[in-house]
């Protein structure tokens, strides 16, 4: 009788402990990080800037511009982010949680002083606003990303990759010495050559021109990334799409719009593989977000950033965040809410891995989790 009740014990004991360990670690098993670079905070909750309108200088489709006005207007700033994001708006603000709207107490900020991307990606990345990230000049960072650092733990070798179209990427993540799979800027796929889809990109990219020296369109590098993800199934999936923030540094506002929406509709086509799939479904989790922010007060502002508004909380250092996964309360749009910070966004994601991140070097903390995004 007595080595029953203590076997019973045992058992009851065991079954609360695994519970218990389960719930701590979460159900995500998988994080994908996806950022629009230079997209203002503006357009994603108040969707198209009428103020463009009818301006010859940023409108480059002119025969086409009463169609854009028809297809982006609405009366409402709620209808019109709708239409410009309907992935954020129809899913994520269901399903998960969207910080940014500075309209209602919701503030994220970037933290670096230098408002402009490779010291937002590395903030971003490593989870620390490092002072000697001055430029963006192609040096290799020594700081570690989180992506490098999950390459050292347990499972995560090889596991890890990164996809971008600004070129610069190889120097962020220090594709010297990360571990991690990269490709970035006008790269070719050396990989997967048998896959006809990736066959096909590689001409493409090399036939079709590209009107930027440093960054190449979007579609190659969201393909090039849909295709790794499906068949190499990686833990860690970094995208970097940066259309938006070029189109913006041209002054093509149309340009601009057009390509937010394109980007809304990439991530969407990922999310809804990535929830079709048994290996992904439930066990991981979406964050997407932005390296900087834009001037707004005039109309010229919104094609720069760098040190410029910052006494303005409409600034570039303004930014956005939208989080969705198994492990995120679906609370939609925030209101009233501590600030959110980019250098958090790393050791959330790893938290939500169930690790704890800690910066490469030890004089560089990392920003605390947001606890918000993680039950």
């Amino acid at each position: 009788m007595l080595n029953t009740t203590i076997r019973t014990i045992t058992i009851i004991l065991i079954t609360f402990f695994s519970i218990t360990v389960s719930h701590a670690q979460g159900k995500t098993e998988n994080v994908i990080l996806i950022t629009l670079d230079g997209m203002r905070w503006q357009e994603v909750f108040q969707g198209v800037d009428n103020r463009y309108f009818d301006q010859d200088e940023y409108i480059i489709y002119k025969r086409m511009h009463e169609a854009f006005k028809e297809k982006y207007w609405r009366d409402t700033a709620e209808q019109r982010r709708e239409v410009l994001f309907p992935f954020l708006w129809n899913t994520i603000a269901k399903q998960g949680q969207i910080y940014g709207n500075r309209d209602l107490g919701s503030n994220a900020n970037i933290t670096n002083p230098y408002h402009f991307s490779y010291p937002g990606y590395n903030e971003i990345l490593t989870g620390v606003a490092d002072p000697k990230i001055e430029s963006n000049e192609k040096i290799l960072n020594e700081n570690w990303t989180f992506l490098e650092w999950l390459e050292h733990q347990d499972g995560y070798k090889g596991k890890t990759a990164a996809f971008a179209s600004w070129d610069v990427f190889p120097y962020i993540i220090n594709d010297e010495r990360s571990g991690v799979y990269m490709n970035t800027g006008f790269d070719q796929m050396e990989i997967m050559l048998d896959n006809p889809r990736i066959k096909e990109l590689n001409q493409l990219q090399l036939d079709i021109p590209i009107p930027w020296d440093q960054v190449r369109f979007d579609v190659y590098t969201h393909n090039f990334a849909f295709e790794y993800l499906k068949e190499k199934r990686p833990k860690a999936l970094f995208i970097s799409l940066g259309e938006t923030d070029d189109y913006a540094h041209n002054g093509e506002y149309d340009r601009y719009i057009n390509s937010a929406q394109k980007s809304d509709e990439f991530i969407s086509r990922i999310w809804n593989w990535v929830q079709s799939d048994p290996e992904y479904k439930d066990k991981t989790t979406l964050l997407i977000t932005t390296d900087h922010g834009r001037g707004y007060v005039e109309l010229d502002d919104w094609k720069d950033h760098g040190e410029m508004d910052i006494a303005s909380d409409d600034g570039d250092r303004a930014i956005w965040m939208a989080v969705i996964g198994p492990d995120t309360p679906a609370l939609g749009e925030m209101k009233n809410t501590d600030d959110v910070k980019q250098n958090q966004i790393a050791k959330t994601l790893v938290k939500l891995l169930g690790l704890d991140y800690q910066a490469s070097h030890a004089q560089l903390k990392a920003g605390e989790i947001i606890k918000t995004m993680i039950k």
